[in-house]
């Protein structure tokens, strides 16, 4: 009998549903980051298939196991960073834990923290499949003073903490970006269907920068993106659907629910103002729609994440 999969919209999520504690996790924040030293892994650790909604980078100082993503499995050694995106059907084996730090992070976090067009700045997030990097220990010592640093202000109660988080992690980015992808070469640039969903992705990034900048008002469809693609409505969403888990109704869902909290976070337009830009035609409308997905009406999310 096959192992049931799970799908884990967050790292709490996933932790809960292997029997792992939980009490490391800041739930609430859409960004997470721990030593796995500190998780009771009985090793060898292998785990289930599982299928998560969050992006994360783990940074190996000492340790080993592989991972599997997509077909493709990798071996993790001490000295290795490797990156992987949402939705991706994936395993992992522990073999080894010394020194091992996990970091994950939601869209919605990177809005909110770094800033509106980040990816467009770090495409490489949106790539399906990508192989772990071994580092220098010059180059990997300096990511761990930045990631050690994340992790003290991760504990601390600063009521800028994120803030501070969000200005430490563009700049690992900055170096993930300057160390990979100067002479980068994705596993997956030359299979159809992991191709179309990079694509798929950025055009989405590239169509809400567009609505966000005011250079259109059309709210894109499913017959919008395939047409951008030269492909079947239902041809790419069964791709988009299979390779990730989500319909691009989801996908387009929780763009505009990100899209609009980091509108209500960060700019100065009014709620009826954000809800005509995103499509909706009556505030009301956005109003019930961001409350069935966040829980919380537009105002209240506004009234407590303004900055200022």
């Amino acid at each position: 009998m096959k192992e049931k999969e799970i799908v884990s919209k967050t790292l709490y999520d996933l932790y809960n549903d292997l029997g792992l504690p939980v009490d490391l996790i800041h739930q609430d924040s859409g960004f997470t980051i721990h030593n796995l030293k500190d998780i009771p892994f009985e090793l060898p650790y292998q785990s289930p298939v599982f299928r998560p909604n969050y992006f994360s980078f783990v940074f190996v100082k000492n340790g080993s196991g592989e991972y599997t993503i997509d077909g493709n499995t990798f071996e993790i050694l001490p000295g290795s960073i490797y990156f992987t995106n949402p939705s991706n059907y994936r395993t992992f084996r522990w073999n080894t834990i010394e020194e091992i730090y996990l970091i994950t992070f939601d869209e919605t976090f990177l809005k909110e923290n770094l800033h509106h067009d980040i990816f467009n700045e770090f495409s490489f997030l949106l790539t399906e499949t990508i192989q772990p990097k071994k580092m220098e220990m010059e180059a990997f010592s300096e990511m761990e003073r930045l990631y050690l640093q994340i992790h003290k202000e991760y504990h601390e109660n600063s009521i800028y903490k994120y803030r501070i988080i969000g200005n430490l992690f563009i700049v690992i980015l900055l170096k993930i970006k300057e160390h990979f992808w100067t002479d980068y070469d994705p596993i997956y640039e030359g299979n159809r269907s992991s191709q179309i969903v990079k694509t798929f992705k950025q055009n989405i990034e590239n169509h809400y920068r567009d609505l966000v900048n005011h250079k259109t008002e059309k709210i894109f469809r499913v017959n919008d993106y395939a047409e951008l693609q030269s492909l079947h409505p239902n041809y790419l969403s069964n791709v988009i659907k299979t390779k990730t888990g989500k319909t691009i109704m989801t996908w387009l869902s929780e763009k505009t629910i990100a899209e609009a909290k980091s509108l209500l976070q960060n700019s100065e337009m009014s709620i009826k103002e954000i809800a005509f830009l995103l499509g909706f035609t009556e505030s009301a409308h956005f109003s019930n729609y961001f409350k069935k997905n966040t829980q919380t009406t537009p105002a209240n999310y506004k009234k407590e994440h303004k900055k200022g």
